[in-house]
């Protein structure tokens, strides 16, 4: 029995003076026992109707008004009332404070729960990973998002809402590809560009001989030359290939207006805030469920919660990191907590119990007896796939019962590669870490030509991996909305990306669409 003068609660009703008092304890376990390193944390209590608002407005506190917004409310608000969808707990915002949304409707056992999953887990992964510390700034997207809400409010007002969404339906069309994925080089100042003109040229004055000049042309070769060289020349000035389709939209179209590329600009910064988020669903889930598990049961020892909270909390987890099989019903893929708690724990026993396999395979952690420092190190410099490709165990593929199978669409049957062997694990490993990654998942397509003093056909790339090409109806709509906003033709063109094969071509000519 557990002592009632230590017990945080021992209902499961709460007010705010108990919710204060959890706060404080799950805290000092956080900071003190896990040394977590986390914002400041602005707690908020909300109504399943306010969650269902946030669930439609891509989980932002403030976001601008847009009819697709509408329609994923209704959506989300009718399968909940006919009980065929739950809400989440609980939301958090990666800013600075880090929000976190609470359910009203929580029992007191949950508040503590999704308070040590959400303002310590999620918030302690969005401070420290480096791939939120390099695309957000979490210090200014609360006061962007209210910059941006009250501007295209200012928009409707002054151009028509019709006009407006015409540019964001657009601008959503292609938020995917309106993202930079890699750190761009700094510009180089005026001065630099200068001294590297100076540089060119004296080179060029150092290696000029006259005699080619006397060498007779070959026929259509001083045309096709100076095309190449004016191609060349293009394609420098406009910084071509080009990846970020809405950054290049915004900067080089010759017939939006200021506002207009400023409604663009507002899809392009919100796009890359969530980036990251895509690339480590796995990390993050399994970090914050990972510290949610470790603390409750630090509170359990302690004795601050009671048997009864422990219990509902437990089946609330197991709930959470429940993976069906592979031939259940229920299936839909690997679940990112199941796999992202596992992994945080398997760690933390290679760290502490490792056995001669672990001790093979991860040499440098097996038996160093610091899981904290390890895993506070894992969470700060992985996304998942370099994640899974570093520390998925053996031990691991065979809790999980994970084979690999080899699915050519040439083939009428399917081969199973990989089993439980070493080269099995390691060709598992690669497999599954390679499913995360976002590069080979998402459609490559990059702006790579255009001829602004010709006919200024905007010219796309589509490099397809794994013969994978895109779907003709939804691929012609978009490519309508990308000529909504660049106002003349636009072409794709499909090329392999092993051999350089042209595969397809396509564009917004009448003709063609």
């Amino acid at each position: 029995m557990k002592s009632a003068g230590k017990l945080l609660f021992q209902s499961s009703d709460w007010n705010f003076d108990t919710l204060a008092r959890t706060y404080d304890a799950i805290e000092t376990i956080a900071l003190d026992e896990l040394k977590l390193d986390v914002y400041p944390n602005q707690m908020e209590i909300i109504s399943s109707e306010q969650m269902l608002d946030a669930y439609s407005s891509v989980g932002m506190p403030l976001m601008y008004q847009h009819w697709s917004f509408g329609k994923r409310f209704v959506l989300e608000d009718h399968l909940y009332r006919k009980g065929r969808r739950g809400l989440a707990y609980e939301l958090v915002i990666n800013s600075n404070p880090c929000i976190v949304y609470l359910m009203e409707e929580n029992t007191m056992a949950m508040q503590a729960l999704v308070t040590a999953h959400a303002a310590f887990g999620h918030n302690h992964f969005f401070k420290n990973n480096y791939l939120f510390r390099q695309w957000t700034e979490a210090s200014a997207i609360l006061s962007y998002m209210e910059f941006a809400k009250k501007y295209v409010s200012k928009c409707e007002e002054r151009y028509g809402t019709m006009a407006v969404e015409a540019i964001l339906d657009s601008a959503h069309a292609i938020m995917d590809q309106g993202v930079f994925r890699y750190r761009r080089p700094p510009r180089l100042s005026s001065e630099k560009e200068r001294e590297r003109a100076r540089e060119r040229l004296e080179y060029e004055e150092q290696t000029f001989n006259d005699l080619w000049r006397t060498l007779p042309p070959t026929a259509g070769t001083s045309d096709r030359d100076a095309a190449e060289r004016d191609a060349s020349e293009r394609k420098k000035a406009l910084h071509l290939p080009e990846e970020n389709l809405l950054y290049f939209l915004e900067k080089t179209s010759l017939i939006l207006e200021p506002w207009q590329r400023e409604l663009l600009r507002i899809v392009r910064v919100i796009a890359q805030y969530f980036y990251p988020q895509r690339q480590t669903k796995v990390m993050n889930e399994g970090c914050a469920t990972f510290v949610h598990y470790t603390i409750v049961n630090r509170l359990f020892e302690k004795d601050q919660i009671t048997e009864g909270a422990m219990l509902e909390i437990l089946q609330s987890h197991s709930n959470v990191v429940f993976q069906p099989g592979f031939d259940d019903p229920r299936y839909s893929g690997m679940n990112p907590y199941a796999l992202g708690f596992a992994m945080m724990q398997d760690i933390q026993r290679i760290c502490i119990d490792p056995t001669e396999e672990d001790r093979d395979w991860f040499p440098e952690i097996a038996g160093n007896g610091d899981w904290r420092s390890t895993l506070l190190d894992a969470w700060a410099n992985h996304r998942d796939e370099s994640f899974i490709l570093q520390y998925l165990s053996p031990a691991l593929i065979r809790k999980f019962r994970l084979f690999l199978l080899t699915d050519s669409a040439s083939d009428n049957y399917l081969e199973v590669a990989s089993i439980h062997n070493e080269r099995g694990y390691q060709a598992i490993r690669a497999a599954l870490a390679r499913s995360y990654d976002i590069g080979v998942n998402q459609q490559d397509i990059q702006v790579v030509d255009v001829d602004l003093l010709g006919d200024r056909q905007l010219r796309l790339q589509h490099n397809v991996k794994n013969g994978i090409q895109l779907e003709e109806d939804s691929r012609d709509a978009t490519l309508r909305h990308i000529r909504h906003l660049w106002g003349y033709d636009v072409s794709l063109v499909g090329v392999d990306a092993d051999t350089g094969e042209e595969l397809y071509e396509c564009s917004t000519d009448e003709d063609s669409l």
